[in-house]
């Protein structure tokens, strides 16, 4: 197990400072007094303001739940948008320039969404409805006024530059393998993404802060329908994309590059009536706050830790492109396809014990803040290392099954990506650990730390990635990409673990290894079984066709699961006994 000393953290300086010390902008805030989902605002008297949270009795298992449905339905609906988009567009040449533009705009929604969000803006929002005479009222408004300008400058001034921008990710010599200008065609209609995605994490962060999460939680699935409409209506539209040359007037250019910004404003402005509802007036209000600017230490940092992560997409999109038309497509797709499983369980996992580790932290639980770190990563083993192992031994069945419709697996396109997804599955566990560690560290309130273990996953990606090209035929190159980018993250698991180690004085890591053994070994011996199988099945029915690969896994899902869960048993497996104790019970009605 790792350990650092034993010793008790330090608290940080506002602990220890009466008044506060807001100099590091690692340590943001003081704890808030009570948790997050019971404060109310007062009025000017001071008495209670009508509750703006979830309706009394409302519990955070039962938000987490409705969350957890949510999630569910926008994975299963953005993972339905991705095949259909594999099935119009193929992987190739347009798709991987369709998804090499669409990345910037994503990055200002992993900025916001993935840091800012849940680390700045929602405990600031939280405190001004505490402290406020208005309930946070007037600075709700100006914030969502000075960042909605903010937005639309940086959203202008992205489309001015949207030709730098590609050839930072790509290059910009038009060849057989890349093509800058159909991506630069494109990026210019995705770019004003930027300010929807913007406003529609402002709208989410001002929901989630006062116990409202339904409208937040379901957009992304009126925007994954609305792609979807987008490209039936592509398909019908009659001829191609032009490539030579591009032309910026093509109506199938149009409809794909507006249709996809239409989604997103969709998402953003679906949330409209659930902010007027909880009594913020958009009409905008000017002027600064102070506390905005006492974010800024803490808001560069996460900043820091997406721009840190796009040195490394830069060149995984520089490598592909310059390797094979479509193998940015199929690696993009193939990351999608195992983040998957994490967001239906994962996201699921965090959305739960996050709260916890938070108030913990701020109590200075940190005992508390172990066993959580401990469960979540003794949960998360259970759960995904099976399918991690099943998606190595029938990845490229998977992609087969998958992505075969239409032309899908044009070029073998399909079953390259599931080879990928292969290579790539045993990533899945150490990813799920590495946003579990890094979410321990938001509860304290340090952004520095994840950006300083994103700079070392990053450090030891970018090598593997540059040797890819030269170990590798061009084909397989996009192997190499996934495989490099899941090892990194194993790296990442393992510095996030040492180091909360030294922060905290211990991590439990004996549980967690002795857990993942057991599945691990469990899982191994289900996935032989099936495989050994499923090569008898294709042996009789044959293999390449989407019908022997459902087939296929049918017949080793079936094999596998009762192997599994016998294995499991056997080697005690203690994080299932709830499910030991729930079966005679099911298996008696």
């Amino acid at each position: 197990m790792i350990r650092g000393p034993q010793r008790r953290p330090v608290p940080p300086p506002w602990q220890r400072v009466p008044g506060g010390n807001f100099d590091d902008p690692t340590e943001l805030m003081a704890p808030l007094d009570r948790p997050t989902d019971v404060i109310a605002p007062v009025d000017g008297a001071g008495k209670p303001k009508p509750e703006p949270g979830p309706p009394k009795g409302q519990s955070l298992a039962r938000s987490s739940s409705m969350m957890a449905v949510a999630n569910l339905a926008s994975r299963v609906t953005g993972f339905l948008r991705q095949i259909a988009l594999a099935a119009v567009l193929s992987f190739g040449l347009v798709n991987s320039s369709y998804t090499i533009a669409n990345t910037l705009p994503n990055i200002v929604y992993e900025l916001l969404l993935g840091g800012v969000l849940t680390s700045v803006m929602i405990p600031l929002l939280v405190r001004a409805q505490k402290e406020d005479p208005d309930g946070g009222e007037a600075y709700t408004r100006r914030l969502l006024t000075m960042a909605g300008a903010a937005l639309l400058v940086a959203t202008v001034i992205a489309m001015l530059a949207a030709k730098p921008l590609v050839a930072l990710y790509m290059g910009s010599q038009t060849t057989e393998n890349a093509n800058p200008e159909l991506a630069t065609a494109l990026a210019v209609l995705l770019l004003p993404e930027i300010f929807f995605y913007g406003i529609g994490a402002l709208f989410g962060a001002i929901l989630n802060s006062r116990g409202r999460f339904g409208a937040f939680a379901w957009a992304p699935v009126l925007n994954n329908v609305v792609m979807l409409a987008v490209l039936v209506v592509y398909a019908l539209v009659p001829g191609e994309i032009s490539l030579d040359p591009v032309r910026m007037g093509d109506t199938k250019l149009l409809v794909l590059g507006i249709g996809t910004t239409l989604g997103i404003a969709v998402q953003a402005l679906v949330m409209l009536p659930a902010v007027r509802r909880v009594g913020i007036p958009l009409k905008p209000l000017w002027g600064w706050d102070r506390r905005l600017s006492s974010a800024g230490g803490l808001a560069l940092w996460v900043i820091g830790y997406v721009l840190v992560g796009q040195a490394g997409l830069i060149v995984t999109t520089r490598v592909a492109t310059a390797s094979d038309p479509g193998a940015y497509a199929i690696y993009s797709n193939a990351w999608l396809l195992l983040q998957v499983p994490y967001g239906v369980l994962g996201v699921s996992l965090l959305t739960a014990l996050m709260p916890r580790m938070s108030r913990a932290a701020a109590e200075n639980r940190f005992d508390d803040v172990v066993s959580d770190l401990s469960l979540g990563s003794r949960l998360s083993t259970v759960f995904l290392v099976p399918i991690s192992v099943l998606l190595t031994f029938f990845g490229t069945e998977v992609g087969l099954a998958l992505f075969s419709l239409g032309a899908g697996n044009a070029g073998g396109g399909a079953a390259r990506l599931g080879t990928a997804l292969a290579w790539s599955a045993f990533g899945l566990l150490p990813y799920a650990i590495t946003l579990l560690q890094l979410r321990v560290f938001y509860a304290m309130t340090d952004s520095r730390t994840p950006t300083l273990i994103m700079l070392g996953i990053v450090v030891v990606k970018i090598p593997l990635l540059l040797l890819c090209p030269v170990v590798l035929a061009p084909e397989d190159v996009v192997l190499g990409l996934a495989a490099a980018n899941s090892f990194s993250f194993v790296v990442g698991a393992v510095i996030g673990q040492f180091v909360i180690a030294r922060r905290l004085g211990h991590v439990r890591s004996r549980e967690v290894l002795s857990t993942l053994w057991r599945t691990l070994a469990a899982s191994l011996a289900a996935g032989v079984v099936a495989w050994l199988v499923g090569r008898a099945v294709q042996a009789g029915v044959g293999s390449g066709s989407a019908g022997s690969a459902w087939l296929v896994l049918a017949v080793a899902l079936v094999v596998a699961t009762p192997i599994m869960l016998v294995g499991m048993k056997l080697l005690k497996l203690t994080e299932l006994d709830p499910l030991w104790r729930r079966l005679p019970a099911r298996l008696r009605r």
